[in-house]
């Protein structure tokens, strides 16, 4: 079976990066500022399950939890034109990781830990993963997945950008790289 590669310019756009990082805010102004369909794969599962990310855990477990995130992910890197935010612990699965950075352009959204911790109150009860752990502990798992992380197609460091200005960061990223390997044909 032959498949053609998909342009640059329609290639999906991923976000990833540790819980909290913003990568839903930041996904939504990109989206609308390339008139792309938004999609947070978190809700999408929310939705299929037909209950929240906690009680998914809690009731059906963290391994069903991430079948289905696979399944999803798997189903959306096919799509082209789209803007999607992965949730924290999706890129763990290596099988996400490589579908996501052969099929999409997957963007790394940074933040420090001094600036995440700042946010640990508004996050640690819609999280599963953070719940029922110490500050170090949370520390470690932040530290874990930040070397995950690793893989992409490039970084977003968003300490100091709001977001709007991490939007705007994405958008002239990208149409930097679309105009340098997909440059359009002058009349």
């Amino acid at each position: 079976m032959c498949t053609k590669e998909t342009p640059l310019r329609q290639k999906s756009i991923v976000l990833i990066g540790f819980m909290g990082v913003g990568k839903t805010s930041i996904g939504k102004a990109v989206a609308a500022k390339l008139y792309r369909d938004f999609i947070d794969v978190d809700q999408v599962i929310e939705e299929a399950f037909g209950m929240s990310t906690v009680d998914i855990f809690a009731t059906y477990g963290e391994d069903n939890f991430r079948k289905k995130e696979k399944e999803i992910i798997y189903d959306l890197c096919k799509q082209k034109l789209k803007i999607i935010s992965l949730g924290g612990g999706a890129f763990l699965q290596k099988e996400i990781r490589d579908i996501c950075l052969k099929e999409c352009i997957v963007f790394y959204l940074d933040l420090s830990w001094e600036s995440w911790k700042d946010r640990i109150s508004l996050l640690i009860d819609s999280r599963p993963i953070l719940q029922g752990k110490s500050l170090e502990e949370i520390k470690q798992l932040f530290n874990e997945r930040k070397a995950i992380y690793q893989e992409h197609h490039s970084t977003v460091k968003t300490d100091a950008f709001m977001v709007e200005d991490a939007a705007e960061y994405i958008v002239n990223a990208l149409k930097t790289a679309w105009d340098i390997y997909e440059p359009q044909a002058k009349p």
